[in-house]
């Protein structure tokens, strides 16, 4: 009753000095209105300066860092607003006590007020959560924007069903049972993030993809790494800086490479051919034997396999005047056992890995052969490096071999 009393000074006031009564009524709610705004204001800029104020002063003294992420998301501030908003509500009955219908409506509005405040609450509290935890190790690769993401969705369904409830007057039930008379429309609507969800559930279940992977997606011309997995979409930084935004839902709905596979291991796979032209690939003749045994690698090999093959031979009577007869050394063949020695002894080359040259199907450009082995650095540069040193060699040691390699005709 009291503060009825105070709230109708103003009219009481007026009253006395002779105004009409709806004249006196009006002032003194507009007085009223700009009395409580001006207050309400004050009393948020105190209690926010003083929340944040303490915030302040207790979060660095913590040994958990929670709590400085609170008053980074604004926590303090979002607190701060519900105080005045509860004053505005405590003294709307006595504001407009002669205006009835408008109170009602104010009230609900104010209801909403709060319950929006709250979401901003919990949404303050959830992204210091999603900060906090991506500081941890055991976190750091986790899609935990998604997470945060689906309870953030959760909490604002569930303010607009109390927001339709203060509204409307009717139950929370009864919007419930209308959104499930409703779920084919609100399917669609909510299709893609229906299946982003799926997806991260699926991406951090199954472990296909971790923040800080390197992956490739042709079809999105994706290459580089994943900085961000939210709930709609994952986003990856190419190697030109650029970045390219892929649905989540895609992720188990399209292939793609990861390459962390690669970087656990320990080497990075060299797999590239040196095409040689099949008409240079021959038989060799004793006298080139002896001039490739002057190369160091493969001098003993070609002792040993000469050897073997006289054997052969002799003990088959085998008629030599002709070269395709028995057993021989090819040219590619010794070739190939040169390029394995040479990997073999390479700094650069994991020897625990596997290490093999090899003859693959003939093409219209000739006869390519693959070097396939593992470098122990992986970084893409040094990489790059590394392969491209072995292929400087193995090309200029093509001609000693008697062999040519195949060069694309631009001449017409």
């Amino acid at each position: 009753m009291e503060g009825k009393n105070w709230f109708r000074f103003v009219y009481d006031y007026l009253i006395a000095e002779g105004y009409s009564q709806e004249t006196a009524i009006y002032i003194n709610v507009t007085i009223g209105i700009v009395a409580i705004t001006i207050i309400s204001f004050i009393v948020d800029f105190i209690v926010r300066r003083m929340l944040i104020s303490v915030s302040n002063r207790i979060a660095p003294k913590t040994k958990n860092d929670f709590d400085d992420f609170l008053v980074k998301n604004n926590l303090p501030q979002n607190i701060a607003h519900v105080i005045p908003i509860l004053l505005i509500e405590q003294a709307s009955p006595y504001l407009f006590a002669d205006f009835p219908d408008f109170q009602r409506g104010f009230l609900v509005f104010i209801d909403i007020v709060l319950v929006i405040l709250l979401i901003r609450v919990i949404r303050s509290i959830l992204n210091s959560l999603r900060d906090f935890l991506k500081t941890l190790n055991s976190f750091k690769d986790k899609p935990i924007d998604s997470y945060i993401q689906v309870f953030m969705i959760f909490v604002w369904m569930i303010g607009l069903v109390m927001a339709f409830s203060l509204i409307t007057g009717q139950s929370i039930v009864t919007f419930i049972t209308t959104l499930g008379a409703l779920s084919a429309v609100i399917l669609l609507i909510f299709r893609d993030t229906i299946l982003g969800f799926v997806a991260s559930i699926q991406v951090a279940v199954n472990d296909m993809v971790r923040i800080g992977d390197w992956i490739t997606m042709e079809k999105y011309g994706a290459d580089g790494d994943v900085v961000e997995i939210n709930l709609a979409t994952v986003k990856v930084q190419n190697f030109d800086k650029t970045i390219t935004t892929i649905p989540t839902y895609a992720l188990i709905s399209d292939s793609f490479k990861n390459w962390r596979g690669m970087n656990e291991s320990d080497g990075r796979r060299i797999k590239r051919a040196i095409i040689l032209k099949a008409h240079s690939i021959h038989y060799l003749s004793n006298e080139e034997i002896q001039e490739l045994k002057k190369i160091e690698l493969i001098a003993d090999y070609l002792d040993h396999r000469q050897k073997d093959i006289e054997e052969f031979n002799t003990a088959k009577a085998t008629d030599k005047s002709i070269l395709i007869n028995g057993r021989n050394l090819t040219n590619i063949g010794v070739f190939r056992k040169y390029i394995e020695s040479y990997l073999e002894l390479h700094p650069a080359i994991n020897e625990n890995m596997m290490i093999m040259s090899r003859q693959l199907p003939q093409t219209p450009q000739g006869v390519p052969l693959e070097i396939y082995a593992f470098s122990k650095d992986k970084v893409w540069k040094n990489y790059e490096y590394i392969m491209g040193d072995i292929f400087d060699h193995l090309l200029a040691a093509v001609p000693y071999f008697y062999l040519e390699t195949y060069e694309l005709n631009m001449t017409k």
